[in-house]
């Protein structure tokens, strides 16, 4: 809905929009990338794209978030990675097609790390599905391809209702959520990149700027 807010500071509101919220239509691909996460909207989605046939296999990715001192969605698990794995077997997924990184601590983590794994299996992606929250879409797009220069990705992202990019101004957490993702586009993106420039090992979970995954 239109708002007396929106017309008087749509410039700045469509601008912020259109840069982080990400999204292209799925194609046939030779994998489904999934960022480490405590929510299961984009879960949902990867294996639902699997079942329609986009992708023979899943990648899940995720240790836990840096900020925590473990995977606290369920203690049953002790990652991310098995919380993902446990839910995309239980949409019908078959185990034998969701593959294992359990190492990562955020998205530069969950790109980089995923990049180790497809290596080490000799798999060559040349299109991938990213599947993310909506308003994770761009940061997560930015550190996937940069992992994977060669690869076309699809950024096919799970809908956020409260969060999305016609109402994400409207309540305190949507701006929360979306600001602070163009914040980290600055901040991560700067310290990963001055890292590469000076041929330092890229940051860790503990040397990143303490502002989320």
């Amino acid at each position: 809905m239109e708002t007396d807010f929106y017309r008087q500071h749509r410039a700045y509101i469509d601008a912020v929009s259109r840069f982080i919220f990400v999204s292209d239509l799925p194609g046939k691909s030779d994998l489904i990338f999934l960022p480490g996460s405590s929510h299961d909207e984009h879960i949902r989605l990867a294996a639902k794209l699997y079942a329609e046939g986009y992708a023979p296999y899943i990648l899940p990715s995720g240790f836990h978030a840096k900020y925590a001192e473990g995977f606290t969605k369920d203690p049953e698990f002790d990652s991310e990675w098995a919380w993902m794995r446990h839910l995309l077997i239980s949409f019908g997924v078959p185990d034998s097609r969701i593959l294992r990184e359990d190492k990562a601590t955020f998205t530069w983590e969950n790109a980089t790390f995923s990049r180790k794994v497809t290596d080490s299996m000799g798999l060559k992606v040349q299109r991938a599905i990213l599947c993310c929250r909506s308003y994770h879409a761009r940061r997560a797009l930015f550190y996937y391809q940069a992992a994977y220069p060669d690869t076309e990705i699809l950024t096919v992202p799970a809908a956020v209702p409260s969060i999305g990019p016609d109402n994400w101004y409207l309540t305190e957490d949507g701006r929360h959520q979306v600001l602070g993702e163009v914040r980290r586009m600055g901040s991560q993106v700067q310290e990963i990149f001055d890292c590469l420039m000076e041929g330092r090992e890229p940051p860790s979970a503990n040397t990143i700027p303490f502002e989320g995954n």
